[in-house]
């Protein structure tokens, strides 16, 4: 399946892409490995490309859910050209602080290369700003990697526009990843988006369905399983999700109208963004991918983009999209 793309440095790269965390993290724990590879297959059969991931994602330790994707591509028979991957450093397993240190970042890259079973990276990307590393050092690390052959793209996840113009003046920054979303538009105000837009870096969206709220799915906060972690997310509390839903009831309405399902109308708007934002929805299910990449399939006209802009007015969302304990290294 031939799938619309957009640029990310030099290489145009299918929309849209897929966020691979869940699979090894705070989702389908009960699952093996072998439950995936349909995931995986349906993934590759339909054309996306970009598989996105770090070496944090995992319950124990570092790398589970990079060598769940170099396992899964070695099993299916998937070129390694064939795939745009993209992972992540920075965050200590069991989340125990952020190190972006030279010395750090080549080991963690080291480690990344071997969990995956490949020797590159196409896109690189620090995952949360380490505050006690100057950002010129810890590009300038990533600079050697990329000299070097082992990655091919530069990203920052997580920064502020102020970092992100610092990191430019070391190196070509190719991506910034922040969480954007009709749930979560703080990039529209702080400066990043625009700045991403002014130093011609690719902007990438993740949790672009707001964790699975702007697909409709979860009506009330009781749809979610008993130990589901985003029961602690202050968007999903008691108080905060019956105001929350609201909004996603006048987005399933306008996506109804649309002739579309709610998530797809989410991950069209991002893509209306501009040529430079992209987004990776995540799943490990076979039929919400499908149903994603269909996203590609819905046009907006700029009264349709109004309309949502008067929804996001009237509706504005309550909560943080974390809770304290998990801000470590946001720089924003």
């Amino acid at each position: 399946m031939s799938l619309p793309t957009r640029k990310i440095g030099d290489i145009s790269v299918p929309i849209p892409g897929w966020g691979c965390m869940g699979l090894s993290a705070l989702y389908a724990t009960d699952k093996k490995d072998d439950d995936f590879l349909p995931v995986f297959k349906a993934a590759y059969d339909a054309g996306v490309r970009m598989w996105d991931t770090a070496d944090v994602y995992g319950r124990d330790g570092l790398g589970e859910n990079e060598r769940l994707i170099g396992w899964a591509m070695k099993k299916l028979g998937i070129s390694r050209e064939d795939i745009f991957l993209c992972t992540k450093f920075a965050v200590l397993a069991g989340f125990a602080g952020v190190r972006g240190d030279p010395e750090y970042v080549h080991q963690a890259c080291e480690a990344s290369l071997k969990a995956l079973g490949t020797d590159y990276i196409d896109l690189y990307y620090q995952h949360r700003v380490d505050p006690k590393t100057p950002i010129e050092e810890t590009v300038r690390a990533l600079k050697e990697l990329q000299d070097a052959g082992k990655i091919r793209h530069i990203g920052l996840s997580e920064c502020s526009e102020s970092t992100l113009r610092r990191a430019c003046k070391i190196a070509k920054i190719d991506a910034v990843q922040i969480e954007y979303s009709l749930f979560e538009t703080s990039v529209e105000t702080n400066g990043v988006l625009d700045a991403c837009k002014e130093l011609g870096v690719t902007f990438v969206g993740y949790s672009p369905l707001g964790r699975g709220f702007l697909t409709g799915k979860f009506q009330r906060r009781s749809d979610l399983p008993a130990d589901d972690w985003r029961l602690g997310i202050p968007r999903f509390s008691e108080e905060n999700f019956p105001k929350n839903i609201e909004l996603v009831h006048k987005v399933a309405e306008m996506a109804k109208a649309k002739g579309c399902t709610t998530g797809q109308l989410a991950l069209a708007w991002i893509f209306a963004q501009g040529e430079n934002v992209l987004a990776i929805p995540g799943t490990t299910r076979k039929e919400a991918l499908l149903e994603n990449v269909g996203c590609t399939k819905v046009a907006l006209t700029k009264e349709d983009l109004d309309e949502i802009r008067k929804i996001l007015d009237q509706f504005p969302v309550s909560g943080t999209r974390y809770p304290a304990y998990a801000m470590g290294g946001v720089n924003l």
